[in-house]
C-alpha cells in the first residue's frame, strides 16, 4: 500500500519544519520500497522561497493526488498563511478526506484558523504559545509537549520536533523497526516520545520583561521543599492569585506544572545516571512518594522512571 504524504509550504516557511519531516519519510521509503510518495505542496507550482532564502520546488496543491497525511509547516510566513482565506479554504476542503493532518512548529496556527483543532489538544513552539493561546481560545494547548496527539490530527513544537512527529507517524504505518532504523539512518534519537518536555527551553526564554528566571532558579535549588504557589508568591513579592496569573501569561504553564518540570528534569538525571532507589529520589526531589514521581515522569517523558533507567543502561 502507498501513501500519498503531503507537506505544505508557503513563503518564508521554515526550510528545516519541512525538510526533516521530508526527509524522515523519504529514509523510511528506503527501507520499506513503494510505501509512501511524497509530494511538496504550496498555492502555485514553482520554488517557494524559505526564511532561509533558499527555495523548495512545490506543486500546486489544487492539482494534488488524494492525500493520506497533510503535514503544514511554520516559520515566519506563518502570519501570513494563517490569514490567507484561499489556503485555510484548501485545508479544511483537504481535511475530511485525510487519514491524518499535522503540522510542525507554528504550522498549527494555520490549522487553528481554519477551525481544525478546536476542542482538540495541540501544541507550537513555545516561543509562540502566548500568542496562539490568546488566538485561538478554543484549542486545548499544551505548550510544554513536543508533539501531541488527538485523534488524526497531530501537532508538533517545531523545527527538530517535526521529525520526533514523523517518526511516531511512520512508525503507526510500518512498525517500530522501520521508525528505528529511519531514526539511526538521519543519527537522531531512536523516537523521543511525544509527552517529552520542551519546558527547559520554555522557561529559559530570554524575554526583556522577563520576572520569573530568579524565581525558578531558586525553586531549582530547594526541589525538595515545599513549593507551593503561596511560598513562590511570596519569594515574588506578589499575591498568590496575581502571581498564578502572571507567571501563566509569561511562562504558558501554571506555578504547579513549573514546579513539576523542574523536578522531573533534576530527577531524571539521577534516576539515569545513579543506582539510587526511586524511593529515595521521589523524597529527595520533593515528589513525597514514589507513585507521585511515576505520574509526574508519564506526564513530562510518557515512561515511568524504571523504563528511562532500563533504556539509560542499554544505551
Amino acid at each position: 500500500m502507498t501513501r500519498d504524504v503531503g507537506f505544505l509550504i508557503f513563503d518564508d516557511f521554515q526550510l528545516l519544519d519541512a525538510a526533516g519531516p521530508l526527509a524522515a519519510f523519504e529514509i523510511a521509503e528506503r527501507y520499506r520500497p513503494g510505501a509512501y510518495r511524497l509530494h511538496t505542496l504550496a498555492a502555485v507550482e514553482g520554488p517557494v522561497r524559505s526564511s532561509s532564502g533558499a527555495s523548495m520546488l512545490a506543486q500546486a496543491y489544487g492539482g494534488a493526488p488524494n492525500l493520506d497525511t497533510l503535514i503544514v509547516a511554520g516559520g515566519d510566513g506563518m502570519r501570513r498563511a494563517y490569514c490567507d482565506e484561499a489556503l485555510l479554504g484548501h485545508v479544511r476542503a483537504t481535511a475530511p478526506g485525510l487519514r491524518r493532518l499535522a503540522s510542525v512548529c507554528s504550522g498549527a496556527f494555520v490549522l487553528a484558523a481554519a477551525g481544525l483543532l478546536d476542542g482538540k489538544r495541540a501544541t507550537t513552539h513555545w516561543s509562540r504559545t502566548s500568542e496562539f493561546a490568546g488566538k485561538f481560545p478554543n484549542v486545548r494547548l499544551e505548550p510544554d509537549r513536543i508533539f501531541t496527539r488527538d485523534g488524526g490530527v497531530w501537532t508538533s513544537a517545531g523545527i527538530t520536533a517535526g521529525i520526533d512527529l514523523s517518526l511516531a507517524l511512520i512508525a503507526e504505518d510500518l512498525g517500530e523497526d522501520i521508525a528505528r532504523k529511519t531514526a539511526q539512518q538521519l543519527v537522531v534519537y531512536r523516537r523521543r516520545p511525544g509527552g517529552q518536555s520542551q519546558f527547559s527551553a520554555l522557561i529559559e526564554m530570554e524575554r526583556p520583561d522577563g520576572r520569573f528566571g530568579a524565581l525558578l532558579g531558586w525553586a531549582r535549588e530547594r526541589l525538595g521543599e515545599e513549593l507551593s504557589v503561596e511560598r513562590l508568591a511570596e519569594r515574588a513579592n506578589m499575591s498568590p492569585r496575581n502571581f498564578a496569573r502572571k507567571f501563566h501569561e509569561e511562562t504558558g504553564v501554571t506555578p504547579a506544572r513549573a514546579v513539576e518540570r523542574l523536578r522531573v528534569e533534576a530527577a531524571r538525571e539521577k534516576v539515569e545516571g545513579s543506582e539510587a532507589p526511586i524511593e529515595s529520589l521521589a523524597g529527595a526531589f520533593g515528589f513525597g512518594d514514589p507513585e507521585r514521581m511515576r505520574r509526574a515522569f508519564l506526564r513530562a517523558f510518557g515512561q515511568p522512571p524504571q523504563a528511562l533507567r532500563r533504556s539509560a543502561r542499554s544505551a
